[in-house]
């Protein structure tokens, strides 16, 4: 599930802003590309102001997630379960004619989000955004969502730079609880009268999904089946560096396993969160890994909680680890 991503390291995108502004606060308006610069520099927009805008819009935000309720989940929802739902609560409560947002993996044709025939929105996480903010993405597609005419998808665009973020639009204190689904029947409430074109596009993502459980005992850790093996990936709130010295203490020791037959093979790095990855026997399933996770959580946080410098041997540990570690985003 891995997608292209905007590469440019930066922080988040700010309003254009310099001493010849023509706004009040510093602020450079937006204008056409051809038109001179409202600075008053006598260049074209495109050349001057709108440069650092264009820019603005395409760097990327490491953690686009964060400040969010559960922003583990919100990773592990954008890039590792393929069918999810939540219930979102927004700041200043539901808009009147809309009784729900949630917030869901994917949604029929890759739409970016639905306004449903009862008024209820639906907003995909999955989906490409045109920007390297995907919070300001997505907070854009909500608020379109939100005036969408009921029975209507929301198209894709390209968020305004200056335009709220989520974390602007939702309740911070809110509970965040993805339910895992085992296909993509969510879609369809009344699936007699779908589409044939809506009816063809659940069965192709059916068909695709693989079975995936979140864990109850410990936060952000999801099981998956595959034909060969079972995986549990688990997104983790640590700082990188720091999770990755644990980690290599508790490898060095023989104690980074969930039980027998399982390993620790590497990890992924999403959103500016890393996802350690275990690979599991096939009989193993997620109940069974239930109270081996809760132990391995006690022994990471002693391993966190260690100082000293890493020994050779951890040293070497850490090393395999990193090697294998692959960039979702």
């Amino acid at each position: 599930m891995a997608k292209k991503r905007p590469q440019t390291k930066a922080k988040r995108p700010q309003p254009a802003g310099g001493a010849g502004a023509a706004g009040a606060d510093g602020a450079i308006p937006v204008v056409g590309g051809r038109e001179p610069c409202p600075c008053g520099s006598g260049r074209r927009y495109k050349a001057c102001h709108g440069r650092a805008a264009a820019h603005a819009v395409t760097e990327l935000v490491q953690r686009p997630f964060e400040g969010l309720p559960g922003e583990c989940d919100w990773v592990a929802l954008r890039e590792l379960v393929p069918a999810a739902t939540v219930e979102l609560t927004l700041k200043n409560g539901l808009p009147e004619g809309v009784p729900s947002v949630t917030l869901a993996t994917v949604l029929p044709m890759a739409w970016p989000a639905l306004r449903r025939d009862d008024g209820s929105v639906l907003i995909g996480l999955q989906n490409d955004t045109a920007s390297g903010d995907i919070s300001r993405d997505l907070a854009d597609t909500l608020q379109r969502a939100l005036e969408a005419e009921p029975g209507t998808p929301v198209q894709g665009r390209r968020a305004p730079a200056d335009g709220p973020r989520l974390q602007e639009l939702l309740e911070a204190d809110a509970p965040f609880e993805p339910v895992v689904h085992s296909g993509f029947e969510f879609w369809v409430p009344d699936a007699e009268n779908a589409t044939a074109e809506v009816t063809a596009s659940l069965e192709r993502a059916n068909a695709a999904a693989i079975p995936t459980v979140r864990l109850s005992g410990v936060d952000a850790a999801y099981w998956c089946e595959t034909p060969e093996k079972n995986h549990l990936r688990w997104v983790m709130p640590h700082a990188e560096e720091r999770l990755l010295d644990a980690l290599a203490r508790l490898h060095a020791q023989g104690r980074s396993s969930l039980g027998e037959g399982t390993r620790l093979v590497g990890s992924f790095r999403a959103h500016g969160l890393t996802v350690p990855v275990w690979d599991l026997p096939s009989e193993v399933s997620a109940e069974d890994v239930e109270k081996p996770a809760a132990e391995f959580a006690e022994r990471l946080a002693a391993a966190l909680a260690v100082e000293e410098p890493l020994t050779a041997e951890e040293r070497r540990a850490r090393g395999g680890l990193t090697n294998r570690q692959v960039t979702l985003s």
